[in-house]
């Protein structure tokens, strides 16, 4: 592997976004919360499916560390959620079960972290973070030189070093983005699955003892029947 190969790795390794996936437990009339840090800017992100229990609904919460709801959602089978944080501090989620009265519900779920936006929106003054539409100045230069002019089009913009992003790091995070999204459609693929096979296995399970209860009743009737026939061919001797 070449050095510049190695180099694309290691970065995009470094860019990856910190994604931690659980199955948690929710008992009847409980609740239970998680708590994410994250600092101002951060992009934060919460997906879930309710894996078993009841109608597959639980009620949603995410707070901020001031204690403001940033979502609040009832009785949602899944859901995904993306926001950047406000503020420093800590941000709850918690996924409530009181409204069953006997049945836990088994919640998959995943929080992300995303990397910081430390980026400045005035940077290029173009709109496009880290870019800019002039040329820079070179050495000897006592001016920057005439921008080609192009009918319709405006000039192709560029990234100054020291001064903006690097062209190939944002492309590696969106590349973790895309990434993170392929992961949580393989959790959400996963549990989907697991859902349909355990109404397959219930279904069919009813199915065999809705089966042996007629077989019994057909038994039964049989049995009956022939008791019942038996006593019209039976010769009654008066003593």
């Amino acid at each position: 592997m070449s050095a510049k190969g190695i180099f694309v790795v290691f970065a995009l390794l470094s860019c990856f976004s910190f994604i931690h996936g659980y199955f948690v437990t929710v008992d009847a009339h409980a609740e239970e919360c998680f708590f994410e840090k994250a600092t101002t800017g951060t992009k934060l992100g919460l997906a879930f499916e309710v894996a078993e229990g009841g109608f597959l609904d639980i009620d949603i919460k995410i707070m901020s560390p001031d204690g403001n709801i940033v979502h609040e959602g009832e009785r949602e089978s899944n859901g995904r959620y993306t926001f950047p944080a406000s503020m420093d501090g800590v941000y709850t989620y918690c996924f409530s079960n009181k409204m069953s009265t006997m049945t836990p519900k088994i919640v998959m779920f995943s929080m992300d972290v995303g990397e910081p936006d430390t980026k400045s929106a005035s940077a290029g003054g173009t709109g496009e973070e880290g870019m800019s539409t002039e040329f820079p100045y070179q050495a000897g230069m006592s001016s920057p030189p005439p921008l080609p002019y192009q009918p319709g089009l405006s000039p192709r913009p560029y990234y100054i070093p020291g001064e903006g992003g690097n062209k190939m790091e944002d492309m590696i995070r969106e590349l973790s983005a895309a990434l993170s999204g392929v992961k949580h459609e393989q959790d959400y693929m996963e549990v989907r699955d697991r859902i349909h096979r355990s109404i397959n296995d219930n279904t069919n399970s009813r199915v065999v003892l809705w089966s042996v209860f007629e077989a019994l009743v057909l038994v039964a009737m049989t049995v009956g029947q022939v008791y019942y026939l038996k006593q019209f061919f039976e010769v009654r001797r008066v003593v």
